[in-house]
């Protein structure tokens, strides 16, 4: 093979063995890498385990992209039994890990077993050990990092987590560059209850690659097409800080756990005030169009920002400056947590307070008390930090009232507020790893203007509409952004943000492995991997599954915009359901949300069929 190795890294922590499994090409050829080799994995070995139970698997998976020179290829997708949600849970992050694992010789590393006392596995090239990390466990994300680079050398890549991930908070998150985060749905507690602190790779190999100058010729003409775009100077001015002043403007900026879209310090927390704080500027391996803003924090350290971590941090806390914003986001980086669900569970805490369901807890705009619960939450400490680490919808369950508990499928909303945007409630409701943004953000298309055209973004009159296009155009999204990306592995922001033209990924891919793929099969592909994880839902869920799972949180239903001239609008739950029956003809599923028996044919996953029949009846 061209382009893969053919080759997974497997580590058993329980029993000490290091083997490496052979896989066919037609596996690479029909999965690609990423999410589809880890999805391909995980139906196959994972099934009906206890999430943080040495049964589960941990998958690294890096994609045909990795490891050499194109646009924002320095990605890795991080998957395993989610502990938050119970189904498929995955993230991708950017990190010097995906490029030393493909060099290592490896396209992949499944972690296996549990070991009895901490440890870190140290990758170089065919030489595997794993080693005590006795004196890391109980650190932090940034010390862990610097302490290996001290023992390993500055030209590794390191996975880490933090103390979230060693008390397994249900959404810790694994780490890399001080700044780098995947694996929302609770990756960090996997490999927390796996005593894993950390992953080192060294890599030296050339990798196989099918065309070697088409790829150099290919990768320098996008890479001065990214320079030259119209779009850059602002981008590299507040990368996705700028979407601070476009919800507000659009009525979908979260603020004090989504009961509004907009915030009144908005403007004290936008892209704007980012630009006067920056002090430097963090881009992934491969990426010249860096999104990582590095300001300096209330307590003066550096903490790097992003809309996300501003949006579920700030406004929907009801915290209006930036720099105490950046405090929070530094201890959850630091902590090993995921920022979103992290700012999502304390805003619940604060409306739980401020409904009398929960006596203690801190306020909307109370910096110091939302500091305090985070930290109580990375360490489990007292009552309400152990309550809160489970997550939005255990507390829901907990506290017996889920209309105010903001997450899909359990993983909590990110950063889009859409009491009047059906599509993407839509694309919230049928994203793969629950209420994510990152596979479709179909917001930008449905409102006609998008964040980075910036100063000069164009004001239009929004109507709430739910024409069958928006199901069509967040199929066409996941396919691109949950399928293609998450496949190859690479960043989607050079055609988001920048407007980099597609057509060089399939030409890429070709100069990579030698095989062409169609536009045709790469939708396939991405088809392919949505139904597996779908019925990998399914199965782990033992066949109760409808289509309520589908469903964004009630309070979009049942409340309303609370200011503005979309005051009191909100989701009208018959069109919605309208819309996601048209996901489903588009899909080929049926009306629970599940594969139909001849779209797996289709598809190539036959070998999904029997499963699925043990637990359900396929149409």
């Amino acid at each position: 093979m061209k382009g893969w190795w053919g080759r997974i890294l497997r580590v058993n922590l329980t029993t000490g063995e290091v083997k490496v499994q052979e896989y066919p090409s037609e596996i690479a050829k029909k999965f690609i890498g990423g999410r589809g080799l880890a999805a391909w994995i995980l139906w196959n070995e994972v099934k009906n385990v206890d999430p943080l139970s040495p049964e589960n698997k941990l998958v690294f998976a890096a994609g045909p992209f990795n490891g050499l020179p194109t646009p924002s290829g320095g990605k890795m997708v991080v998957a395993a039994k989610s502990p938050l949600t119970g189904g498929y849970g995955d993230g991708n992050l950017g990190t010097m890990a995906s490029i030393h694992l493909r060099k290592a010789g490896y396209d992949a590393l499944v972690v296996e077993g549990k070991a009895k006392k901490p440890v870190y596995i140290y990758i170089e090239d065919d030489n595997v050990s794993i080693l005590s990390a006795e004196g890391l466990w109980g650190k932090g994300t940034f010390e862990t990092e610097r302490e290996l680079k001290k023992i390993h050398g500055k030209n590794v890549g390191i996975l880490s987590i933090g103390p979230a991930g060693e008390n397994l908070v249900r959404y810790a998150v694994v780490m890399s560059q001080e700044g780098r985060a995947a694996g929302r749905p609770g990756m960090g507690a996997v490999m927390g209850s796996k005593k894993l602190k950390a992953v080192v790779i060294k890599g030296t190999k050339e990798i196989p690659v099918a065309d070697k100058d088409e790829l150099r010729k290919l990768s320098q003409e996008a890479y001065e097409a990214i320079l030259n775009a119209p779009g850059y100077p602002f981008w590299k001015r507040q990368g996705t800080m700028a979407a601070v002043e476009w919800t507000n403007e659009n009525y979908a900026l979260p603020t004090r756990n989504f009961q509004d879209g907009q915030f009144e310090f908005a403007r004290s927390i936008d892209g704007y005030t980012l630009e006067g704080m920056k002090v430097k500027q963090r881009g992934c391996p491969y990426c010249n169009m860096p999104c990582g803003n590095v300001v300096l924090d209330a307590e003066g350290q550096e903490s790097e920002l992003d809309y996300e971590n501003v949006a579920l941090l700030g406004s929907n806390l009801g915290i209006g400056k930036l720099n105490e914003v950046a405090v929070l986001n530094r201890i959850a980086d630091d902590m090993g947590m995921d920022t979103i669900s992290l700012g999502v569970s304390i805003s619940f805490v604060m409306e739980a307070k401020e409904k009398g369901l929960l006596k203690e807890g801190p306020e909307f705009g109370d910096f110091k008390g939302a500091k305090q619960l985070a930290l109580d939450i990375a360490y489990r400490k007292g009552e309400l930090g152990n309550f809160a680490a489970e997550g939005v919808m255990r507390m829901a369950e907990k506290l017996g009232d889920d209309s105010f508990a903001m997450h899909v499928k359990g993983l909590e909303v990110s950063g889009y507020n859409s009491y009047i945007y059906p599509a993407m409630a839509l694309a919230y409701g049928t994203s793969s790893i629950g209420a994510h943004h990152k596979e479709a953000w179909v917001i930008a298309w449905e409102i006609g203007t998008a964040p980075i055209e910036g100063e000069q973004a164009k004001k239009v009159e929004y109507k709430i509409t739910y024409d069958p296009i928006k199901a069509q155009k967040v199929v066409e999204l996941q396919r691109l952004r949950g399928g293609l990306f998450e496949m190859l592995t690479a960043c989607r922001l050079p055609w988001v943000e920048i407007g980099l033209s597609l057509d060089y990924y399939p030409k890429l891919l070709k100069a990579i492995t030698g095989v062409t793929y169609t536009w045709d099969d790469l939708y396939t592909a991405a088809d392919r991997v949505y139904a597996l994880i779908r019925a990998y839902w399914v199965r782990e869920f033992n066949g109760n599954w409808d289509r309520t799972r589908d469903y964004p949180p009630k309070r979009w239903f049942n409340e309303g915009l609370k200011s503005g001239p979309y005051k009191g609008q909100h989701l009208d739950k018959e069109k919605y359901d309208a819309l996601l029956s048209e996901y489903y003809r588009i899909r080929g599923w049926d009306e629970r949300g599940i594969p139909k028996k001849e779209t797996l044919q289709k598809l190539g996953l036959d070998f999904v069929i029997p499963e699925l029949e043990k637990v359900t009846k396929l149409e």
